[in-house]
């Protein structure tokens, strides 16, 4: 009898566990459908999953679902699958997709392969707990982003990450539906993209000798810092670039590179000090903060240098958008610099942030040469914004405003809301090092990307909102991805949701379960909120 009557137990805890799957993730699914007659059907493995013959980024696409699911790859019109994908949803979003779970199996389709993929991780993130026996109830489940432009940038110029470590991290861009990966590949503290026209920018200015020791934001005298005795070194070769550029794209995430100019040029300038208004020397920064000396605006050098570094990231990086950061550029070795000085007189210009406008725009008409759009933090606004550039709005709200008004595209990521780098605890030394601030979860969530004092015009401009982690106190992999997850559940959420769908404590009922898939993906994270 006790025998009989523990296996009933355990029966129903099965059934109860089962019960559990509700489709209820992160982000959330716009619709969830579930039947009210109790039916479901079983996932086990050994089932199949099916694609449109001839179609390899569905074939891709079913490869990830088998992976995901424990399911066996079929071509379509083989046999019959249990879960099939298809394109062909009616939706001017390409990136919806619509579930279907009934008698006839699993239907997965979306308005593009990319919906389809999103429809994949939704399925796959429902059962990613499950053990044994997967009882998946009949429903219809339907999901579409909000935001064009879903973004998460990584520094990896302060401190440099193995492309191992840079897959992970698409991975778990891929898991929350981000599908932009804006990577600052260089910056005064170390050149991380490799130059085949100048192999000497990679090779020295990648080499940070040593680094200071604690805290030191904007350091007025670096020579009395005190400093740790081993270098920082790597950079990505673009074969390697190549492959992470691929193996994004298998993921719907669009890599998007960022060169810093005029300002952040320290390692650059290590290597080719004529490129700068003192001419030097200089060597790649081993403290933190913002350097006076930046590329010499009046140097017709400079704009060959640039046109020959931006030439060849184009070869590796197809995406439209390149970044040309723009950001904490001081121009007084500008004001100091007869050829700088000669330049402006020139051109007729009243002050020196016009000066930086002249360079945007002659990079602008380069990359337009090559299919290409400039990006740039919001102080490109400064001297006036080139033709088509877009702006990526920092410091609060209102540079992206400004540009959205001008009637150009925007990228919101405030500090306020979007800085991964801050403390995510009130309690600092409860966590590790971090650049200061303090920017929890509920704040990440509260964000909302439109200004309500655009008109519905302007508003179309902007294209989404992305996060934004700056390693100067990042030393390894493990410490990105504590400061990663899980606010990027919560900037998931505000990627894909609108303000009327989102619901912080639903989201926090609905994180509990994503944290468990976060153990068992093996990431680091902060189990705390506040």
């Amino acid at each position: 009898m006790i025998k009989q009557i523990l296996i009933l137990s355990l029966a129903a805890f099965c059934l109860n566990t089962a019960a559990e799957i509700n489709y209820q993730v992160i982000p959330m699914p716009q619709q969830i459908d579930i039947n009210k007659d109790g039916k479901y059907m079983v996932l086990s493995k050994g089932m199949t999953v099916g694609y449109p013959s001839g179609n390899l980024q569905m074939k891709r696409n079913a490869e990830f679902a088998a992976e995901y699911l424990g399911l066996n790859v079929i071509e379509e019109g083989k046999k019959k699958a249990d879960v099939n994908l298809m394109t062909g949803l009616k939706s001017s979003n390409p990136d919806a997709y619509v579930i279907t779970i009934g008698q006839k199996g699993i239907m997965i389709q979306g308005a593009s392969e990319s919906g389809v993929f999103y429809g994949i991780q939704t399925l796959r993130k429902s059962i990613m707990n499950e053990t044994g026996e997967i009882r998946l109830p009949y429903a219809v489940v339907s999901g579409e982003p909000r935001f064009t432009y879903r973004g998460t940038e990584l520094d990896c110029a302060r401190h440099f990450f193995p492309v191992s470590f840079i897959k992970k991290f698409i991975d778990i861009l891929a898991l929350h539906g981000i599908n932009r990966f804006h990577w600052h590949l260089t910056d005064d503290q170390g050149w991380r993209f490799e130059v085949k026209a100048l192999p000497e920018l990679a090779e020295k200015a990648s080499v940070r000798p040593c680094t200071i020791i604690g805290k030191n934001v904007g350091l007025s005298n670096p020579d009395n810092a005190i400093y740790d005795d081993t270098p920082e070194t790597g950079y990505y070769t673009q074969e390697e670039m190549r492959d992470i550029v691929a193996y994004a794209a298998e993921r719907y995430i669009t890599i998007i590179p960022e060169i810093d100019l005029p300002g952040h040029m320290i390692a650059a300038l290590s290597v080719y000090p004529e490129l700068g208004c003192t001419g030097g020397p200089y060597k790649v920064w081993g403290v933190w903060g913002v350097a006076d000396d930046v590329l010499c605006a009046g140097n017709p050098k400079t704009l060959e240098f640039l046109k020959t570094v931006y030439g060849e990231l184009c070869d590796v990086f197809p995406s439209k958008l390149i970044h040309i950061g723009g950001d904490e550029s001081p121009r007084v070795r500008w004001k100091s610099c007869p050829k700088c000085q000669a330049k402006m007189k020139e051109l007729n210009l009243s002050n020196e942030a016009q000066l930086q406008t002249y360079i945007n725009k002659e990079m602008e008409a380069f990359l337009a040469t090559k299919g290409r759009q400039i990006i740039g933090w919001d102080e490109t606004l400064e001297g006036g914004l080139s033709e088509n550039a877009a702006v990526m709005s920092w410091r609060g709200y209102d540079g992206g405003k400004a540009a959205a008004k001008l009637h150009h595209q925007v990228v919101m990521t405030p500090t306020n809301n979007c800085y991964f780098d801050y403390y995510q605890l009130k309690n600092r030394d409860a966590q590790p090092l971090g650049i200061g601030g303090y920017l929890p979860l509920s704040k990440v969530y509260s964000m909302e990307p439109v200004p309500s004092d655009l008109t519905k015009e302007e508003a179309k401009y902007i294209m989404g909102a992305q996060c934004n982690l700056w390693t100067e106190y990042m030393l390894s992999p493990d410490h990105v991805e504590y400061m990663l997850l899980p606010r990027l559940a919560a900037m998931s959420e505000v990627q894909w949701l609108k303000p009327e769908e989102k619901n912080y404590e639903q989201f926090l009922e609905r994180l509990a379960t994503f944290k468990q898939s976060y153990q068992r993906l093996g990431y680091k994270f902060c189990t705390s909120h506040e």
